[in-house]
Parts: C-alpha cells; structure tokens; sequence
C-alpha cells in the first residue's frame, strides 16, 4: 500500500482508498476560493438548490451521515427534531475541538474551509436555518484566519448572503471564537458561550437544542466534519455514498492516533470496515507499535472513552459494536499505549485534565473529579493505600452509579459492560473524568496494587472523653482506615 503525506499539511497520512473530505489535502493552496471551485467546489450547494429543502433532507437521512463529534447521532435525524412553524431557526457548527488526542477538525478547518462552509449552506438550505454560527476552539490561530478569509471570498462571490446563486435561498454565517473551554464542547455550554454566558451546560430537559436553543430558538448543532461530508455526498448522490463502508457506517471518517506508534497522524478511513488493529498495525496507517514493542492498551474515541486492550483489536469502527464492547468511538481519536506505559499515571494524566476542566456547576464533578485526581496523584506517588484504590470506584460511583462501561479482558475472565453509563451530571465532564481511572484500575489493578508501599502503622492510644479507660490499639492495621478510636 501506498502511504502519502504532505509538507503543507503535517501528520496527514492518505492512501490508496477512498477520500471525501480529505480530497484537496493535496494542494498546497486547498484553502483557496480558486483551488476550491478548480476542484468541484460549490457544485453540492448548486445541486442542492436544483432540488427542494425537503428533498435534500431526504438525501442526508437515506445516506445515514452519521455525526462525526462523538455521539454519532444521524444528522438527517438530528434536523428532523426541530418543531414545525417555529422561527427562527439557527445552525451552531461545533469547531470547538478540544478532546484529548483529537486533530482532525482543526485540519479541515485550516485546509479546507470552502468545503466548510458549503456544507454549512446546504444544510441551512435543507433544514430551513436562517443563520450559522460557526464557533471555533480560541487557540486555533489558523484555522480561525482561514475560515475568515474563506467566509470574506464567499461573500464576495454571491455564495453567502442574499439571494445566494440567484435563488430565493438566503443565509449569513458569523464567526465566533471560543476561549479555551473543555465544557464547551458540549452543545448547550457552546450555545451559552455564543449567548455571552460563561459556558455552563444547560439541563435537558427542557433545554434540547432542536427544540429551545440559541436566543431561545430551535437550534441544530453539528460537528465540523459532519458537515464537510455534505458536498460531497450532494454532488454524488446517497446512492455513492452508501457504497462506501457498512450500510450502519457508511462513508469515510477522520481519525487522529496519537501515542506509541511508528507514524502518529490523521487518516481518513473507510468507516465500519477498518479496524484497530488495520489502523494501529497495517503499513498503510501507523505501521505498528514503537520499536517493535507489545501493544498493552489503547483508547478508541478520545480521552473520554473507556480503554480496549489487545483483545479488542479485530473490533471494526462501527459504533454499535464497538458500544457492545464496553467504549466508544467518540470524537475519533485513538491513544495507543506500549507495554512500557506506567498505567496509573497515564489514568492520572487525563483525570487530572477532566477534574481542570470541569466547569463547577455539578457537584459530583466538581468535587469528585477533584477527589479522583487527588487520590491518584498520592497512589502514583507512592503514598496511596488499598483503601484509596477502593475509594477510587466510591467516589466514581457519586459521578455514574451502578454498572460503568468496560471491556472484555481474557487474561482477567471479565466480559464486557457495554456503553453507555448513567450519570449523575448534567454533561460528560464529570463521568470522563472516572473513565480512565475505571477503565485502568479494572484492566490493571495490579499496576496500581504495586505502586501500594506496606506499611506498619504505629499503636494509637484515645484519650477517653467520659474517663473510661484509654484502650491501645494494634500496630498490625492495613490501612490509616483501620485505625479506630478505643472507647
């Protein structure tokens, strides 16, 4: 197999195989009006406004695209869910990329924002939306002054605004910049944001985007690559799209692998037929593990998602199986960890992020992330006890009670628990901070059993308080939890 990568766009990877978003990675100028339109550009959008708004809806739903930002929700479905005779109406375009280990955004946007933008346009068209906002993360520089410089040209050639290609379709689409906010991510936190609130996530129900979203008004919020798949998918047809991938997983998507491989990077792939181990060990993807080593685990969908091992490597990128097996594809992003891997400090590294992250307005994330990443912090220092790695799984069970999502693992005769968790919070902060002490305290509790040093604790005498007699207590305890009061 062939593997091309490109100067102008670093960590790119592509091959032969079918390519939908990624097409015009390969010029160096792909972010131009010029090179845009020289390559099919806003043909989707003439083809859509050759049909009827209910029309292309239709083509979107029979295509099955399925959301690219981690919940893999149909967009034909999602647009669906607005009430009927209520205006007007706004799309939110979610570029506020900021799960761990997720790149591909960033590169559409810096690459290829024409395609962007044309997708934003006739998902307006078909969804009757009078207005976009097009929010993107505050530390992409670039990809901020691409889209900005794109939104200018569009303007300028008729292909946003009034009367767009002498049509009667009419639509404005604003920039906005976020400030940094993990929460943000989440669909009503980027709708306060756009408000001028802090980005605080708004209880559902009754606050479903669809129904009460931006200024109050029946809002569709989709991911960047989602709608990056339109033009495409209008030029050619449901019919093209649907015979790439699995009739539940059509089309391609972008993954970014990040980690202990032999070539990091993002690659559009054929969704529902890949699989992990295609991705993490084919010669056309990453080509194996760093320096020959064993692969210990891997993290399919993002910081987020619970942890695979190597028994789950045959898995293919299709949500519902990979659902059934105890994770998530989620937002397209593959950690891969080597047998070299200190686990416990690399759960301590993303529930450190998450527990940073949370915005305050849960308890249970404000103060248990808080706790998971303290209790961690002294397991991995070598001050911890049996009784904090219990403690561990307590607190997680304050942010998601009752069964938590996991995989299978031979080696241990566990089977899986499948996705999704309950959850005490009103988004995902919370929960994914307990994701990876979860996923690593269940797959390696070992690991985290030897960092545990044996200690002789020293007798504790009470002084009684009502003068019964003071009462010594063994020097043979476990634990500090051990240590009572004598009475």
């Amino acid at each position: 197999m062939t593997v091309t990568t490109y100067s102008h766009t670093p960590g790119f990877y592509t091959g032969d195989r079918p390519q939908i978003v990624t097409s015009r990675f390969q010029y160096e100028d792909s972010y131009t009006l010029d090179r845009y339109l020289a390559t099919d550009g806003y043909k989707g959008l003439r083809a859509a406004l050759a049909l009827s708004p209910t029309e292309v809806h239709d083509e979107v739903t029979k295509a099955t695209v399925l959301g690219r930002g981690g919940a893999g929700f149909p967009a034909g479905v999602k647009w669906g869910l607005t009430p009927q005779a209520v205006w007007p109406r706004y799309l939110v375009v979610n570029g506020d990329e900021s799960e761990p280990g997720t790149y591909k955004d960033r590169l559409l946007m810096e690459r290829d924002p024409h395609q962007l933008i044309e997708g934003c346009l006739i998902a307006c068209y078909a969804a009757g939306l009078s207005q976009c906002f097009l929010y993107i993360r505050g530390e992409m520089a670039l990809a901020q002054e691409r889209v900005a410089i794109a939104l200018n040209e569009a303007y300028a050639a008729g292909y946003i605004g009034t009367c767009i290609l002498g049509s009667k379709f009419s639509v404005d689409i604003v920039l906005h910049w976020g400030a940094g906010a993990y929460v943000v991510g989440e669909e009503t936190a980027l709708i306060e944001s756009l408000e001028g609130n802090r980005g605080l996530p708004r209880l559902k129900p009754p606050f479903f985007p669809a129904a009460i979203g931006l200024y109050g008004k029946p809002t569709i919020v989709n991911n960047v690559e989602t709608l990056a798949n339109l033009a495409w998918l209008l030029r050619h047809g449901a019919d093209e799209y649907t015979k790439i991938g699995t009739a539940t997983s059509p089309g391609t998507r972008m993954v970014a692998v990040s980690g202990h491989v032999k070539r990091p990077g993002v690659f559009e792939i054929v969704n529902g037929t890949t699989t992990f181990r295609d991705l993490i060990y084919n010669e056309e993807f990453c080509g194996g593990i760093r320096d020959d080593h064993e692969l210990k685990a891997f993290v399919p969908g993002g910081g987020s998602a619970p942890w695979f091992t190597p028994d789950q490597l045959d898995l293919p990128f299709e949500g519902r199986l990979v659902g059934a097996a105890g994770s998530m594809l989620g937002s397209g992003a593959i950690m891969v960890m080597d047998h070299t891997t200190d686990i416990p400090a690399a759960a301590l590294t993303l529930a450190r992020f998450y527990a940073n992250e949370s915005c305050g307005k849960c308890t249970p994330c404000r103060e248990g992330g808080t706790w998971l990443m303290r209790i961690l912090q002294r397991v991995v220092a070598g001050f911890g006890t049996h009784r904090d790695l219990d403690q561990l799984f307590e607190v997680g069970q304050t942010i998601c009670p009752g069964a938590f999502p996991h995989a299978a693992s031979e080696r241990l005769g566990l089977e899986a628990v499948p996705f999704p968790y309950k959850m005490t919070t009103i988004c995902f902060v919370g929960p994914s901070a307990y994701v990876p002490v979860h996923s690593a305290l269940t797959l390696f509790r070992d690991e985290f059993e030897a960092k545990i040093v044996k200690r002789t604790f020293i007798p504790v005498t009470a002084i009684p308080v009502t003068g019964s007699a003071v009462t010594a207590l063994p020097a043979t305890a476990d634990s500090v939890e051990a240590v009572g009061v004598g009475q």
